[in-house]
């Protein structure tokens, strides 16, 4: 009688898929090449340019300038009292390059990577983490950059925030931001490549998502009988809340952060079930 073959692999790739299956250990068995892939997506993006990475730094410093001139002196917006519009404006596109560039990079998952999905296995969750992760970095730089500029205020301009809330606000702004962009960048990535007129829509709505993020006006600027729009958009309560814990002003309170994460794990869990159920059927479809 034979005896039945031991089984020495440390995986199995077969047909059967689940719609949760993102095995850790799998994953961590690809760290190597998730390494490598933001590696490569931080230094394709600046080479054979004539300033290299330093464009993480101007061109938030140029959208600062035109959002200080326009916003700040032509239509002055109010920034909150007491708070400098260089440090309110910063803040705010800062945030919103770390939501947008992860949002996109992550919407274009099978559209851009279709070729090595069709070639090699390995999870495709990869390239969406690399894609965010490779934001993150370039976040940081220019989160960075608003921290040198926040101690340049506060030691000789006499400005004031709260530490402790810096300490707890910031991260958790930051990880809800995250967390929303990547959720929707699965969902769509999904849905623009199997629907490619969709492109067009993201695109328009992305643009209408900015106006109503608190990303160049405090909410309590806004009229009473219209805030209820801003608060509808998840974003707004990490905004805020990235804005109090860097500046010291903002509005938050319990019932709208609750509502964000809700909405952040709904999100999350949605496209973690769409991208898991639709990445193999798209192969034959992109």
């Amino acid at each position: 009688m034979k005896q039945p073959l031991e089984k020495n692999w440390d995986w199995e790739i077969s047909s059967q898929t689940s719609n949760w299956s993102w095995d850790l250990k799998s994953l961590l068995s690809y760290r190597h090449l998730l390494a490598s892939l933001v590696r490569k997506e931080f230094l394709l993006n600046y080479q054979q340019t004539i300033l290299g990475p330093g464009w993480i730094l101007i061109q938030p410093l140029l959208t600062l300038v035109t959002y200080v001139l326009v916003f700040g002196m032509l239509i002055r917006i109010p920034t909150g009292e007491g708070v400098p519009p260089v440090l309110f404006y910063l803040a705010g596109i800062v945030l919103w390059n770390f939501f947008n560039d992860s949002f996109g990079t992550t919407s274009r998952t099978f559209r851009e990577y279709i070729h090595i999905f069709t070639k090699v296995y390995f999870p495709r969750i990869i390239i969406p983490l690399a894609s965010i992760s490779t934001q993150f970095l370039r976040f940081l730089v220019q989160l960075l950059l608003l921290v040198l500029i926040l101690l340049y205020h506060i030691v000789f301009r006499g400005y004031t925030i709260h530490w402790g809330l810096a300490l707890i606000g910031v991260p958790l702004a930051i990880a809800g931001v995250g967390m929303i962009s990547l959720a929707m960048g699965l969902i769509f990535s999904v849905l623009t490549a199997k629907y490619r007129d969709i492109v067009n829509i993201v695109e328009v709505s992305i643009r209408l998502l900015f106006f109503v993020t608190p990303v160049v006006y405090p909410l309590a600027s806004v009229r009473e009988d219209l805030r209820w729009i801003v608060k509808l958009n998840p974003l707004t309560p990490f905004f805020e809340l990235f804005r109090l814990g860097v500046l010291g002003r903002g509005t938050v309170n319990t019932g709208d952060l609750i509502y964000s994460s809700v909405f952040m794990i709904v999100s999350f869990i949605v496209a973690v079930y769409m991208f898991n159920k639709q990445g193999s059927k798209l192969i034959d479809v992109v």
